[in-house]
């Protein structure tokens, strides 16, 4: 969201600089993301001065460009070469000096030079109205008033150049109250008066109308559900043209495009006071007559960008007396009711309407507008009159309008506040501190809650309307320490815990244990979001109303999260990273249709690694991360499991080489090398590695309760060497296999040190250098015991692969 400081400004005065507001907005939640400066002319006309030309005679060297002296109040002629063909001696223009930027309409710049131009010395140039940005006229150069601008001075004096900083809000959807320019200075006055800062700030109230007469308009509300509120204005005489220069450029400074008057000054309202309001071409209103219903489910609408809709029946929708439909209320207006430059008779909506019909509309619809966000969080039903009032009296003043009659309104039932009883016990429970009786009920009183009673140890308090998210006691507490200030409340010195037994049969204790394994690794974790695009639909569940064409699906897979979070990083000189996410992966179930739900998930433990396994060291030779770094990571995490498993090729589109660990007929992981046309896709220009765990499956076949803890062996492990001569074909899984098949209860542990494959060997023949660590937990292993298992080893090797022993 974005806030304008000087249109803030009309709201609550104050000499604090923008950079100490942004501090300030922040420290009440209202988080400020940056701070940008607006101009209403690009460079605000600085260097440009008033002219007036001396001379100007044809160019020596060429015939389209005028060879000029041009006097700039300095005492000394400026020659300067121009080309347009309206140029002429005793024209007063508008002078570009030498090192003066000019910002071109295409959004380009340049800076003004002395410099010879076809022989000819210049020291300036002589500008035409869009080289200013003063207009869109490039047909010759900028002829002044004679009698208006004086020479030498600054054009911008001549000009009302607005200078703005202009305040980008992370604002969090349930801050309806704050979705404008008066509810942040609302929230900026609460903070700075208890923090003994006295701006000016005055509640806004509603402006005095002087209708001048009757009116045969008519309103009619079919559900007062539906449209608790409503108020329509009836104005005349109303000129449709453009929006004077301090409308115009409040809008843009916020980045709203300015259309016409009536239309800005929706805009306006809007953005100044959080309510939305809509204009109707009254003459377009059949029957003189509003109605606020529904319509039957199928009845075509064309909405104001000129797209037909087909209605479901639930929308609120804005009728004439004919029962044809003019909008949809709170969501968008309708082509054949909107204001145009013929129009001379406006009706003017405000009203309240109810924020779960709105929200079924614009998501059915796909429609997300201004007015939309606003209604569909809960608008306020008290201040749809207040401006209203606004809206007609600035009408009034930019449009000619004249009030017919009193608004036409309907609210039979006038919205209550909110009720609370507030506990000052409950208070000092939450925010771990004590906050003094007064100063609760100072904030109390500049964030507009009423305190009804005081009672014993609390206040009965009642909450504005406005306020849609204050509605329990809790949100009371938040709101006095988002104002009493999160950066008083000091971290406890000491931290009381109740420690508990682990239980390490269940998953989110074996979910922690990964976690905690792969941050002691160098990973990061990542939190990406469910909803994505994809390109084969067949599996993919669909959302009903989604957000966009790129958040249409639940993810298949984790993959493509990680490749996005990989290419981010890597295009930011970042390429050395270790990855992992625990999250659901959604698919359709093939049992739907006979009684079984749409969409089948599971959670997978997701890992990705690219660039260096180590950082750069001086010291540490290059180490690319691979395929092997990966299968490490996976088999360390697997071994909490106490599963049996095997390791099986893997036919994987996302791999070009991949590999499946299998636990009896259970894929329980995947792992492999990212296929490169995948990370063509995704833009990633390096090797990246993927493995994912399927976490339920594992959960439900790993034994429960194995666990046991032993003592640190008190006898040595001892560790001998074989190296092995095989055949290509053989591997290292193999060997593992049957090492491990009736192992002997000496041997603890076998590993692959070294592979060599080149000339020396046999052709179709690798050496494999494989290490074996023996321990006997009862006593010292005797050399005897040594030679037994590795002879039985050996014995295995050569009878199974024909395994030949190298010196």
């Amino acid at each position: 969201m974005k806030i304008s400081n000087n249109w803030l400004q009309e709201y609550i005065k104050t000499d604090l600089k923008p950079k100490k507001i942004a501090e300030y907005l922040t420290d009440t939640g209202l988080e400020v993301e940056g701070i940008e400066s607006f101009e209403s002319i690009k460079g605000s006309l600085q260097g440009i001065v008033v002219g007036k030309v001396i001379s100007c005679e044809k160019h020596p060297n060429a015939d389209r460009l005028s060879k000029t002296t041009v006097d700039v109040g300095t005492g000394t002629l400026l020659d300067i070469v121009c080309g347009a063909p309206n140029v002429a001696a005793g024209q007063t223009v508008a002078v570009a000096t030498v090192g003066t930027t000019i910002h071109m309409p295409d959004g380009g710049s340049f800076e003004i030079k002395e410099a010879k131009i076809r022989g000819e010395k210049s020291q300036g140039m002589i500008c035409a109205e869009d080289e200013l940005g003063l207009g869109k006229s490039h047909e010759g150069i900028m002829v002044l008033d004679d009698e208006k601008y004086v020479v030498g001075e600054p054009l911008a004096t001549y000009f009302g150049m607005v200078q703005d900083e202009v305040y980008e809000i992370g604002l969090t959807p349930n801050r309806t109250d704050a979705m404008s320019h008066y509810g942040v200075a609302r929230d900026l006055n609460a903070f700075l008066v208890t923090n003994n800062i006295k701006p000016e700030f005055e509640k806004v109230s509603a402006r005095t109308l002087n209708p001048e007469g009757t009116t045969d308009f008519q309103l009619e509300v079919e559900d007062s559900e539906l449209c608790p509120r409503y108020i329509g204005a009836v104005l005349h005489n109303v000129t449709v043209a453009e929006s004077p220069a301090w409308l115009k450029n409040r809008l843009l400074a916020i980045g709203v495009q300015p259309i016409n008057n009536v239309v800005d000054v929706t805009n306006y309202m809007l953005h100044s006071y959080g309510q939305p309001l809509h204009a109707f071409d009254a003459g377009k209103i059949g029957g003189n007559k509003i109605i606020v219903g529904t319509v039957e489910a199928g009845t075509p609408f064309t909405t104001l960008e000129g797209t037909e809709r087909k209605l479901n029946g639930s929308e609120i929708m804005i009728k004439d007396g004919n029962h044809q439909p003019l909008c949809i209320a709170g969501v968008f207006g309708g082509m054949d009711s909107g204001v145009s430059d013929a129009t001379t008779k406006v009706f003017l909506e405000s009203a309240y309407f109810n924020p779960v019909a709105v929200r079924k509309a614009a998501k059915h619809h796909g429609l997300n507008t201004d007015a939309s966000f606003r209604f569909e969080r809960g608008a306020d039903p008290h201040i749809t009159h207040i401006v209203l009032t606004h809206a007609v009296a600035l009408l009034e003043e930019i449009a000619g309008a004249k009030l017919v009659a009193p608004p036409l309104e309907h609210y039979p039932t006038p919205a209550e506040d909110h009720y609370i009883i507030l506990r000052f016990s409950k208070i000092e429970q939450i925010l771990g501190i004590k906050i003094h009786m007064e100063k609760i009920k100072e904030i109390l009183k500049a964030l507009e809650i009423k305190i009804l009673n005081d009672i014993p140890n609390g206040l009965e308090i009642s909450v504005p309307a406005y306020r849609a998210d204050v509605t329990r006691e809790i949100d009371v507490i938040e709101e006095i320490l988002r104002i009493y200030g999160y950066n008083k409340v000091d971290s406890p010195k000491k931290i009381s815990y109740s420690p508990v037994k682990l239980n390490f049969d269940g998953r989110e204790a074996l979910e922690n244990s990964w976690s905690s394994m792969l941050k002691g690794n160098g990973f990061n974790e990542v939190m990406n979001n469910s909803l994505t695009a994809v390109k084969d639909e067949t599996d993919a569940v669909k959302l009903l109303n989604p957000l966009s064409k790129e958040l249409a699906f639940m993810r298949t897979s984790l993959l493509e999260g990680l490749l996005d979070n990989a290419e981010h990083n890597i295009h930011r000189k970042s390429p050395d990273l270790k990855f992992f996410e625990l999250g659901n992966i959604y698919h359709k179930n093939p049992n739907r249709n006979v009684g079984g739900s749409y969409a089948r998930e599971r959670k997978q433990l997701a890992m990705l690694v690219t660039g260096r396994e180590k950082a750069e060291n001086w010291l540490l030779p290059k180490s690319a991360t691979n395929f092997y770094f990966l299968k490490g990571y996976v088999m360390q995490l697997l071994s909490l499991l106490n599963l049996n498993t095997e390791e099986k090729p893997l036919e994987d589109e996302r791999f070009s080489d991949g590999l499946e660990i299998v636990s009896g007929r259970n894929t329980i992981a995947r792992l492999g090398k990212v296929a490169p046309q995948l990370l063509k896709e995704f833009d990633v220009d390096q090797e990246c590695f993927y493995a994912e765990i399927e976490v339920d499956h594992v959960q439900e076949i790993r034994p429960k309760g194995s666990f046991k803890f032993r003592d640190i062996p008190k006898f040595n492990v001892l560790r001998r060497d074989l190296a092995l001569l095989i055949d290509q074909h053989i591997s290292y899984n193999d060997l593992y296999a049957s090492a491990l098949e009736n192992k002997s209860e000496f041997l603890k542990k076998v590993n692959l040190f070294d592979v060599y494959e080149g000339d020396k060997l046999p052709a179709g023949k690798k050496s494999y250098a494989m290490s074996f660590e023996l321990l006997n937990e009862e006593k010292t292993l005797e050399e005897k015991e040594i030679t037994e298992v590795m002879n039985g080893l050996v014995t295995k090797f050569r009878s199974e692969f024909g395994a030949e022993l190298r010196g």
